[in-house]
């Protein structure tokens, strides 16, 4: 996202908290206290390079809100980071936990970087120069990092060993999102999409649509995207559209989704394999059940509102639709499901994590996607019953329902 992009995700964000916070009756303390995080850390790290040469990478910690708990929030490697974007993420983290009831406010970090033009063990010297530098502001109770864009279990491990050198202790709840054998979670691999499946599950009772043959497009055949068309398929439905950077393909009948989930690359890329491609926009505007954005920010607009032909939107990504076309979708009568709902079971899975690595005793895959699935629905009917009763889209009633616990928690503390 580049930097005009992300001043105008955060405005908008902003913009929804204070609406969120004017309904539920608090006073401008309180939105100048919540619409910008707590801290932000801003930091360069200097990396040793494979060709000998130091080169300084710049990087930011934001934690939004910690009256509830410790900030909890991944940690991306991208070369369009920037500090508009990390704070913005901060807010929407702040306000995922919020939602599932959870005892964290938000965080994000980020590192300006491409981690694909970087050697292996010039991403590991990252990731530890990374923790270094933020050391004194992080902890199993006090910030809580977890992968995020380009970010993976290896990066997380390299981040957690060098947290106990640092610490001279063994911590596994210094970070989430670990490989298994030191300390991960069963199904924090698959946690977002496995959420977005139980949200578009929920989303299409209330529209009264059976998932047998449902038509569903994804945009983005990422880790969220890819992981989601397996759900989809085994359940029944037809994935009939999926796109990544390069287009997008379509097919009424049906993609064959084990065929592209066998051939895609690491980086989610599969459609160049295929002459026959059509263009995202087109992607977005095909007729049919169930749409999810899984790709990146502002992809449903005031410009392709009016062509959307689904019958549910179901936001995977962050901040794929802006305000202005939520206002459309919901007024044409579309139910959609807000990123800060939709997308909130990796930080779920994580706090499963957390809480294992506390308590030293570890749950099975099928429990955590039984534990998963419960808080899941919780938080669907919340939003959706202030939704209807508060006669407010469904993006404002979970920014509402997020928003309310960390404003109490930050009151009752007298901060305001």
């Amino acid at each position: 996202m580049s930097g005009t992009e992300s001043q105008d995700v955060l405005l908008s964000t902003q913009i929804v908290i204070e609406e969120a916070l004017r309904k539920l009756g608090y006073a401008d303390e309180m939105v100048e206290l919540l619409k910008e995080p707590i801290r932000l850390l801003t930091v360069r790290i200097p990396v040793r390079m494979d060709d000998g040469k130091t080169k300084v990478f710049h990087g930011f910690r934001a934690q939004h809100n910690d009256a509830v708990g410790p900030t909890k929030g991944g940690v991306r490697f991208h070369p369009d980071v920037n500090e508009a974007e990390v704070k913005a993420l901060s807010i929407w983290m702040s306000l995922k936990c919020g939602i599932a009831d959870l005892p964290y406010g938000g965080g994000k970090g980020g590192i300006i970087c491409d981690p694909r033009k970087m050697s292996f063990r010039e991403l590991e010297r990252l990731s530890r120069g990374y923790v270094r530098a933020i050391s004194q502001l992080v902890g199993p109770t006090k910030d809580i990092p977890a992968p995020d864009v380009m970010t993976n279990s290896q990066v997380m491990a390299w981040m957690m060993d060098e947290y106990s050198r640092i610490r001279e202790f063994d911590s596994p709840g210094f970070i989430t999102g670990k490989p298994i054998v030191l300390g991960g979670s069963q199904g924090r691999e698959t946690a977002t999409a496995r959420g977005v499946a139980i949200m578009i599950d929920e989303a299409m009772r209330k529209k009264g649509i059976g998932i047998q043959d449902a038509r569903v497009v994804i945009q983005g055949f990422g880790n969220a995207g890819s992981y989601l068309a397996k759900f989809m398929h085994e359940a029944g439905a037809k994935v009939i559209g999926i796109s990544d950077v390069n287009g997008a393909l379509y097919n009424e009948k049906g993609l064959d989704i084990e065929y592209l989930l066998d051939r895609r690359d690491s980086f989610g890329t599969v459609t160049n394999l295929f002459r026959e491609t059509i263009s995202n926009d087109e992607l977005l505007t095909l007729d049919c059940d169930v749409l999810v954005p899984a790709a990146i920010e502002n992809q449903i607009t005031s410009d392709n509102a009016e062509r959307i032909k689904a019958q549910i939107i179901v936001e995977a990504a962050n901040g794929p639709t802006t305000l202005e076309a939520t206002r459309i979708v919901t007024e044409r009568g579309i139910l959609l499901v807000p990123d800060v709902l939709a997308s909130s079971g990796g930080v779920i899975v994580s706090y499963f994590e957390w809480v294992q690595n506390n308590q030293g005793y570890y749950w099975s895959e099928a429990e955590v996607d039984e534990k998963l699935r419960r808080m899941m629905i919780r938080g669907f009917n919340q939003v959706y019953e202030q939704h209807l009763t508060r006669k407010v889209d469904m993006r404002l009633a979970a920014y509402m329902v997020g928003v309310r616990k960390m404003a109490e928690a930050s009151r009752l503390r007298g901060w305001v």
